[in-house]
């Protein structure tokens, strides 16, 4: 019996970004996101692929700072579609759970 293909890191980033959205366990943007780095309430960030220099030194020195993993997503524009707004730059995650499965989502998988 054959193994169902897997889906690419990618998409299942953006599944668990969506369900963190529906559940407000995420913050959208790059304020948002370094507000909530700051208070301790962030546990990863994913930048997007294509997110602008300034955005990327902004929330990812931060980030560095208070010892935040940072995850590279998808483009702007698929993270922004996935949870129904325009082309998104950066997303924290406030959940430690939610984190937990974007860092493993996120992380190359042997044979695959």
């Amino acid at each position: 019996m054959e193994t169902p293909p897997r889906p690419d890191p990618a998409e299942r980033v953006l599944a668990l970004l969506g369900l963190g959205a529906a559940g407000g366990n995420v913050v959208v943007g790059v304020d948002g996101t370094r507000a909530f780095l700051q208070r301790g309430k962030c546990f990863v960030v994913v930048m997007a692929r294509d997110a602008s220099p300034r955005a990327v030194s902004k929330v990812k020195r931060l980030a560095e700072a208070t010892g935040i993993p940072v995850v590279m997503g998808p483009a702007g524009e698929m993270m922004g579609a996935r949870l129904g707004r325009p082309p998104v730059m950066v997303v924290g995650v406030k959940d430690r759970g939610l984190a937990a499965g974007v860092l493993a989502a996120s992380a190359p998988r042997d044979g695959t």
